[in-house]
């Protein structure tokens, strides 16, 4: 039985258009992402089978799999949800438009948001090889940070909580940017839908105090 399933587009192929093709959409979420959900059940299947037959040899490589097939999951579903049509998303997170505590925080972690925009463009344009640039919630020290994710894991700091992920994998924008990823990721601000990064940024504050808990 798969525990991982493949969500649901919240919009139609196009609806990114022209900063995301339609047919990038396509095969991005339909092909790619529906690998790393298999690839991460398929996985499961696999380490209960090694559990069961003691072949305890095999585990370590079958979770080194597991994480890089559930994070990918877990990253491209967040991918999705960060995104809007360009007439509703882009543009700075403003007080009145209902995301005041994320635009706060941002210049609070950041200094200003042009701060931030430059640094996350930098850390998504410069991954070596796949990889990811997240705005991140930090909850020891309360703050957003910036980390840059290889592949799918690496380069993060514990128990932080992405809000909002740009997809810097080849297979995000090479068939409309060939290889000028800094301008697929300098066309990705114009669809960011900012209501959704306040909701994750609200939710991951909330369950801040679960990392260290007191004796």
């Amino acid at each position: 039985m798969s525990v991982y399933t493949l969500p649901e587009l919240p919009y139609d192929y196009a609806a990114l258009a022209p900063v995301i093709s339609p047919e990038i959409i396509e095969l991005h979420h339909d092909k790619h992402h529906a690998a790393y959900v298999k690839g991460a059940n398929d996985t499961l299947e696999q380490l209960a089978e090694a559990r069961d037959k003691d072949a305890w040899g095999s585990v370590n490589g079958l979770e080194k799999s597991l994480a890089f097939h559930l994070s990918g999951h877990i990253l491209h579903s967040i991918y999705w949800q960060n995104m809007t049509g360009p007439k509703d998303g882009g543009g700075e997170p403003l007080e009145r438009d209902g995301v005041g505590e994320l635009a706060d925080a941002i210049k609070e972690s950041f200094g200003s948001f042009a701060a931030f925009k430059a640094q996350l463009t930098k850390a998504s344009a410069t991954t070596q090889g796949s990889g990811w640039g997240v705005l991140a919630y930090e909850p020891l020290s309360g703050r957003l940070i910036v980390e840059q994710i290889y592949d799918h894991q690496g380069n993060v700091g514990q128990g932080s909580t992405p809000v909002l992920v740009f997809d810097a994998w080849e297979h995000a924008f090479y068939l409309q940017y060939k290889n000028q990823k800094v301008d697929f990721i300098e066309a990705m601000w114009q669809v960011v839908n900012w209501q959704d990064v306040a909701r994750r940024y609200t939710a991951a504050k909330s369950r801040a105090d679960v990392l260290l808990l007191a004796p």
